[in-house]
């Protein structure tokens, strides 16, 4: 993977926008939505994006934690870099970081109709705990919710 990870600023959102509308059309987050995460970092969130050599943005992921456990938030990368490492480099960094913050278990959700992700889930150890039905609005697709939970050492 050719890219590097670092944390995501306010001025990151004009890109990470961008991508969260090409990604997730019908339901992409807001830039309020990004500004109240962004507002919790680092107490209970943690965001990064993945830039390219050259500075420009190819993905982003954030997490929440708190209590011993961390919810996966958003991961987003660029439709042409998919399949490169970038989405897995963005997850080992949640991953990591909800390590760091002693989280026992990491939960996260995901469109029924995404299989790439949940593939790139299972690979890290994500296993499917309940179904929400017609999750994601307005076109009504059920949400996966899976768990891991960490390993001892």
């Amino acid at each position: 993977m050719s890219a590097v990870l670092r944390p995501m600023t306010a001025d990151d959102l004009p890109a990470v926008l961008q991508l969260e509308r090409t990604l997730f059309p019908e339901d992409a987050w807001t830039e309020e939505m990004l500004l109240g995460e962004l507002s919790d970092q680092p107490r209970t969130r943690h965001y990064v994006v993945a830039e390219d050599p050259g500075g420009g943005l190819v993905g982003y992921a954030g997490l929440a934690a708190a209590g011993g456990q961390a919810d996966v938030q958003t991961i987003g990368v660029q439709p042409h870099r998919q399949g490169t490492g970038v989405g897995a480099a963005l997850l080992t960094e949640l991953l990591d970081e909800a390590g760091r913050r002693g989280s026992h278990e990491v939960f996260l959700e995901v469109r029924a109709d995404n299989d790439r992700a949940r593939h790139l889930y299972e690979r890290f150890g994500f296993e499917r705990v309940g179904i929400r039905k017609r999750y994601y609005q307005p076109s009504g697709v059920d949400a996966i919710v899976m768990r891991r939970k960490r390993e001892e050492s």
